[in-house]
């Protein structure tokens, strides 16, 4: 079998092409190398491309066809929350329009499985603390918008053409699986704690008296090995006949604080991690924890690593790429 994965030289999306090469398939990456690194992905083959702009149907179509594509894992969007509300057209633009020209071109080329790259963003600032997927999503940027309108669209083609369709609505992603798929942008926070660290700077902490143990938010952090796990569960899931749900998180249940998650960076690495506290950051919920239960029911996912490893190979990752630290001179 023959899965394309779009976006697929980038974080998330090598660690699935890689898992997905282990177990003997082959792969197709359509990427624009915007982000992600052609090295990243072995011996998949490269079909270098925007999915959001102009002939993607095509070229992902003449992919599909030509290496005999059974099924897609969409990866390939934009993911900035400050971004996507400085510049709202074009998040709708790149991350609808992208999902658009994929679902486009898999009915052309009758490839009838996708999984798609959702987030937890959907649900925006949920009363809850444990967030199940029955919950009615309310998401409060246009980044979220984006993701919850593709699974929207996934369910509107399967009712008119039979797209089998599951969306991962993904919590904190961290990690690394191996050093050289460490995560390369500086979005989210262990890198960014890294990279300040990096600089010999202090790591941040946007408020600290939120009604947490320790006043700082509390987030789940789901290691990308075990995300990466969840998507391979979800290609098998759409081999069944009967699918009761489309839609699943991707977490462990258990949550950790940014205070725990810096500090935890200190363990590993052994730098002072002090931090500097700001002012609290507009939209921060105290506590955004999934509910992993409908995803382990049935799909038989669980998440296999905690904290100190996500930490522990993130530093691992960090230290074998370009920018790493000399403890030594800390």
């Amino acid at each position: 079998m023959t899965t394309l994965v779009t976006g697929g030289a980038g974080y998330i999306g090598a660690h699935v092409v890689r898992l997905l090469q282990e177990r003997g398939e082959k792969v197709v990456v359509v990427d624009d190398l915007s982000t992600g690194r052609p090295e990243r992905i072995g011996d998949a083959v490269l079909v270098e491309c925007d999915v959001a702009g102009p002939g993607a149907v095509e070229a992902m179509r003449v992919a599909m066809v030509e290496h005999d594509v059974r099924a897609v894992v969409h990866f390939a969007a934009r993911k900035q929350v400050g971004e996507s509300v400085e510049k709202p057209a074009w998040y709708y633009q790149q991350n609808v329009g992208g999902l658009t020209n994929v679902i486009a071109a898999m009915e052309s080329a009758d490839v009838d499985r996708l999984v798609f790259s959702s987030s937890a963003a959907t649900y925006g600032m949920p009363s809850v603390s444990s967030v199940e997927e029955k919950l009615h999503a309310e998401p409060i940027n246009p980044y979220g918008e984006t993701k919850l309108i593709g699974e929207w669209l996934g369910r509107a083609a399967g009712r008119a053409w039979g797209l089998r369709f599951v969306a991962l609505r993904y919590f904190n992603v961290a990690g690394a699986g191996w050093p050289e798929l460490g995560d390369p942008a500086i979005l989210n926070l262990v890198p960014m704690v890294l990279d300040r660290l990096e600089r010999s700077e202090r790591p941040k902490i946007f408020g600290d008296d939120y009604p947490t143990p320790d006043g700082t938010c509390i987030r789940d952090y789901i290691h990308v090995l075990d995300l990466a796990e969840a998507h391979l569960a979800s290609l098998d899931y759409l081999d069944l006949d009967e699918r009761e749900h489309d839609v699943f998180n991707v977490g462990t249940g258990t949550g950790a604080s940014v205070r725990e998650v810096i500090e935890q960076i200190g363990r590993a690495s052994g730098l002072d991690v002090t931090a500097d506290v700001e002012p609290r950051r507009a939209g921060d919920p105290p506590q955004l924890v999934a509910s992993p239960e409908r995803i382990r029911l049935e799909l038989g996912w669980v998440a296999k690593q905690g904290l100190e490893e996500i930490i522990d190979s993130a530093w691992e990752a960090w230290q074998a790429g370009p920018r790493a630290i000399d403890v030594g001179e800390r």
